[in-house]
């Protein structure tokens, strides 16, 4: 499935009937397909009732039906009770990949609705239901659906820091970005503006949440990111949002010293090439490449990985499972901890793993399992996933191996 958020075409009433729109993707999707249109006042001189009846037919498994012929409209004129349908309900499709517009009439103050219907293939059955928009029952069963398929992950890693910069180990000391990192977080935002983004985590680091919060200013949902305060009672109180209204137009951000970089013990502040020239180049590579050895007084990567993976499993992957969609915005050695845990790396396989500041990483999570989509393109440059050549090689040369 590809996520994604159309932008929806609104058409006047005086326009020509529509043909449907095939979608350019042949990736397929599955969800509650409707989107409503813009209500507007039809020209009409006199009130009319239209009822649109929709014939839908199955194919045989495995057949799809052609775009254009899978829809007739009647329109018959109906009792109120009819007119309620047509004027309150809510139609659900699921067909192969295309879109249409149906316009609705209520004969009440000439007004009439155009609807967009999205159509995906699904395992070769087809189906409609009308269902009234107001019913909280069917928007439970249709948050029910949600949870059933598919959820989006979203990996960050900050945008280049004031140490980045300057080549020194930064581990857990408290940095902010430099304005390159600023614009790399703000590109990445606009990598991920059409992506679902319900909740957020970071680390407790500044150059984290501010990567994720420059990020999400160019989400198109406009929503804000509110960081929670729940380390005390009197912080949740004085943090408290008492507009429903607003609590809606907001996002969570949720902090967490377990998403931390590695922390590098004697090595932070130190100048990454004049520690190489101190201790050795490879004493320097183990302490910084190796699993399971840590610098002086430091974290290695096993131990990062204990506390950034649980985390994850234990917070963070429940409000998967539950349909909500997630943007983590941590570090490089935090992320590769979780990378491990989502792709079932092996030890030797992560030590591997680089991954670019600013460029955000998609995954969907789907039946309990995580299904890597590489990374959100820009407007002008194609995605690369963050592997390295030496791990492509490397689980190409495990492929090879005789069994």
């Amino acid at each position: 499935m590809k996520i994604s958020n159309p932008t929806m075409r609104k058409w006047s009433s005086s326009e020509e009937e529509r043909p449907a729109r095939v979608r350019g993707t042949r990736e397929r999707e599955i969800g509650w397909c409707l989107r409503e249109g813009k209500e507007e006042t039809s020209d009409c001189g006199s009130a009319i009732l239209v009822l649109v009846l929709l014939n839908f037919f199955r194919m045989a498994t495995g057949a799809h039906l052609h775009a254009m012929g899978c829809m007739q409209g009647q329109m018959k004129n109906h009792s109120n009770g009819s007119q309620n349908l047509a004027g309150s309900s809510q139609l659900r499709m699921v067909n192969e990949s295309f879109y249409t517009d149906l316009r609705l009439f209520r004969q009440d103050n000439l007004h009439f609705k155009i609807w967009k219907l999205s159509m995906a293939c699904m395992s070769g059955s087809q189906f409609l239901v009308a269902d009234p928009i107001e019913s909280s029952s069917i928007r439970s069963s249709c948050d029910n659906h949600r949870r059933n398929n598919e959820t989006a992950l979203i990996l960050l890693r900050h945008g280049e820091s004031m140490w980045n910069e300057k080549n020194l180990f930064t581990g857990c000391v408290d940095v902010p970005l430099t304005q390159k990192g600023a614009n790399e977080a703000i590109e990445a935002g606009k990598r991920i503006c059409s992506i679902p983004v319900d909740m957020i985590y970071t680390s407790v680091l500044i150059r984290a949440q501010m990567t994720a919060m420059l990020a999400m200013a160019q989400h198109r949902s406009k929503k804000v990111p509110i960081i929670v305060h729940n380390e005390s009672e009197q912080a949740q109180t004085w943090s408290n949002v008492y507009s429903a209204k607003t609590k809606k137009e907001s996002i969570p951000v949720i902090t967490a010293w377990q998403l931390n970089e590695r922390m590098y013990g004697e090595l932070q502040g130190l100048n990454k090439q004049e520690t190489a020239d101190q201790f050795g180049k490879e004493k320097v590579h183990e302490w910084r490449r190796s699993f399971n050895i840590p610098p002086p007084n430091g974290e290695s990567l096993e131990m990062c990985a204990q506390r950034a993976v649980s985390y994850f499993k234990e917070q963070i992957e429940p409000q998967l499972s539950l349909g909500k969609n997630v943007m983590i915005a941590a570090h490089g050695n935090s992320l590769r901890s979780i990378i491990m845990y989502l792709d079932n790396l092996t030890s030797q396989e992560v030590i591997n793993l680089e991954l670019s500041t600013g460029i955000p990483m998609l995954y969907v999570f789907k039946e309990g399992n995580f299904i890597r989509r590489g990374n959100p393109t820009g407007p002008s440059e194609a995605g690369v996933y963050a592997y390295t050549k030496n791990l492509a090689l490397y689980r190409q040369k495990l492929d090879d191996m005789p069994e």
